[in-house]
């Protein structure tokens, strides 16, 4: 089967599905990924055709609020819904959607007659279960939960309505409003499959059939990548360092957060490396037990290290846990502080320390939990052992070749 995998955001909302397309590709299917011109090495690296979708996923101002994240989402899904079009070709078999994309993606499948599939890193669905992810609340009770979760999608589609108006514009189609589309969508139990392991979301009881949970989707990783000579020096250098960085989130705070790091790794008394990342995390004059990194493999460094402090995204969190390595979580926005809460249920991280609030104290005194309490490790590797036993990319591809026996 030809198959277009479409996705957008930041990178951790990408770089899964380059392992997910690698895994489909490998079992002889043609994958293209199709994504935002920044990630064309990733999709390339793994061996699958990139197709461009154009907006800007730059950070715009200030996204730590949740009134600026709504306005910054509906602005990129009008602008990526301009030329999502263009990356769905006639001979496209099947489309795998992500969150993002699978608002706009549903009404490229009507134009074009093409079945889709949801490939989602995130539950979305309403559920007594948990309240909605994105909106960071804690449990309404279950009534409350599902309640909020419906009020939730109520949001989403208002985010996507401009988008989607002038996609369906572009597509020649009668005018139609997202909600109606999702509804439709729901109807006809569009079968959704959720790349997250279920040691954090078990598959709720209540959702309809068609909605599951089946285990992550790694990012491809080339058997021969190693880790940079400096960093595999500093790690054979002395004890276990821990990790601290915040992925795509607060940009431009570099200075601030890496002096902060710096004073809470001296605190807690333990060795540091810092994740440049979008911040820009420096640490100048630090001394010889911290050391600055940019773009190394969660992989390959995770497995070596006594912690890591990040930003509760979906991916670092679902990396750490495989890593079987505990957590300090700083959640930032959006789901954030979803996956921060999992964790520490888990007890494989310390309870959530919000970015807002972050001191050198503060995280000082989580890292030394952290890193000091066996029992934080311990429900680390066990949540590894889960992890192990999934595999994600092969749910997925049973998922597809039923679908091309149904065609």
């Amino acid at each position: 089967m030809k198959i277009l995998i479409a996705a957008a955001g930041s990178r951790g909302d990408v770089d899964p599905y380059t392992g997910l397309g690698a895994a489909l590709r490998a079992a002889g299917h043609e994958v293209a990924l199709a994504t935002t011109a920044p990630f064309a090495p990733l999709v390339h690296a793994a061996g699958l055709e990139f197709r461009a979708l154009h907006a800007d996923t730059r950070p715009r101002g200030d996204v730590t609020g949740r009134r600026e994240l709504m306005r910054t989402a509906a602005a990129f899904l009008t602008e990526l819904g301009q030329g999502f079009a263009d990356a769905v070709d006639e001979g496209t078999d099947l489309l795998l959607l992500s969150t993002t994309t699978a608002p706009l993606g549903w009404h490229l499948a009507e134009a074009t007659g093409t079945p889709s599939l949801g490939v989602y890193l995130q539950p979305t669905a309403p559920t007594g279960d948990f309240p909605p992810v994105v909106t960071g609340a804690r449990s309404l009770g279950r009534p409350g939960n599902r309640a909020a979760g419906r009020f939730a999608l109520r949001m989403a589609d208002r985010i996507s309505e401009q988008g989607v108006a002038r996609l369906r514009d572009r597509l020649a189609l009668p005018p139609l409003t997202a909600s109606a589309m999702r509804r439709r969508r729901e109807r006809a139990h569009w079968p959704v499959l959720h790349g997250c392991s279920t040691a954090l979301v078990p598959t709720p009881a209540d959702w309809r059939p068609g909605l599951d949970v089946v285990g992550n989707w790694w990012p491809h990783l080339d058997p021969a990548e190693r880790l940079p000579g400096d960093l595999e020096d500093f790690l054979r250098a002395g004890p276990p360092p821990v990790l601290i960085g915040f992925g795509s989130m607060a940009s431009g705070e570099g200075e601030r957060l890496g002096e902060l790091a710096v004073r809470a790794l001296r605190r807690a008394g333990l060795r540091g490396i810092l994740q440049s990342g979008a911040a820009g995390l420096a640490a100048a004059g630090a001394g010889p037990d911290v050391l600055v990194v940019g773009d190394v493999p969660h992989a390959l460094l995770f497995p070596r290290l006594a912690a890591v402090v990040h930003h509760a995204g979906a991916g670092t969190s679902a990396a750490a846990l495989r890593a079987g390595v505990p957590a300090v979580p700083v959640p930032v926005t959006a789901d954030q502080p979803f996956w921060a809460r999992r964790l520490a249920a888990l007890g494989a991280a310390t309870a959530p320390v919000p970015f807002r609030s972050l001191t050198a104290e503060s995280l000082a005194a989580a890292l030394e939990r952290v890193v000091g309490q066996e029992a934080y490790a311990r429900a680390a590797r066990a949540a590894a052992r889960h992890i192990a036993a999934e595999d994600g990319a092969a749910r997925v591809l049973e998922a597809v070749e039923g679908a091309a026996r149904a065609r």
